[in-house]
């Protein structure tokens, strides 16, 4: 499984010529990433008598952000594996009439399964996000500069999986499928993006 290589040979893998892991698989990898740094100003900021008051809020902020990391990291192997779904997809045989329709409906449900993932990445990060968030009132000051770079590459896990999901849209052909995933992603990529820039200013201007 990718999210259980090590650093060093997963970018290493990523950095070959290999067609999978991709963009899709690291926004993932960001995205689990970023809401690790948001669990741990959370964790930072638990147990601490300054900032007691802020104890259970913290408290669920360490529960959901370790729910929204394991969902992340899973979320790196299901995109390679859809990626790979594709490629087979358009190896397959064309030499008949027949052969030619399986192959293209083939394709096609690849295609969609390509684009569900990037998606299912751009909720997770929103939600991290939304987390994010939550953990800016009543959190250790002392680890500022780690909430505003959770909340960057979570940014950068939204964006990517957005690139994703736009170029499998481009050639699917249920066009009622592709007006419900760019509905969505568009109102998920305007929140998350509102949210992040949001969350790096307010840190920045406490630093």
């Amino acid at each position: 499984m990718l999210n259980e290589m090590t650093i060093t040979d997963f970018t290493a893998l990523l950095a070959s010529d290999a067609p999978a892991p991709g963009g899709g698989t690291a926004s993932a990898l960001m995205g689990a990433v970023g809401v690790s740094l948001t669990s741990m100003v959370a964790a930072l900021t638990v147990g601490k008598p300054k900032y007691a008051a802020h104890q259970a809020r913290m408290e669920g902020v360490l529960a959901e952000g370790g729910r929204l990391r394991v969902e992340l990291l899973a979320l790196m192997d299901a995109d390679a594996e859809a990626f790979n779904q594709v490629t087979a997809a358009f190896g397959l045989p064309k030499g008949s009439d027949d052969e030619k329709a399986t192959r293209r409906e083939t394709i096609q449900t690849a295609l969609q399964v390509s684009t569900e993932t990037p998606c299912a990445i751009m909720r997770a990060a929103v939600e991290a996000l939304r987390l994010t968030e939550t953990a800016m009132e009543g959190y250790n000051t002392n680890a500022a500069s780690d909430l505003g770079v959770a909340a960057l590459g979570l940014s950068a896990a939204l964006r990517g999986a957005w690139l994703n999901v736009c170029i499998n849209l481009g050639s699917i052909k249920d066009m009622d499928f592709v007006a419900r995933y760019r509905d969505e992603g568009e109102a998920l990529l305007a929140e998350g993006t509102e949210l992040a820039d949001k969350i790096y200013q307010g840190i920045l201007v406490t630093l």
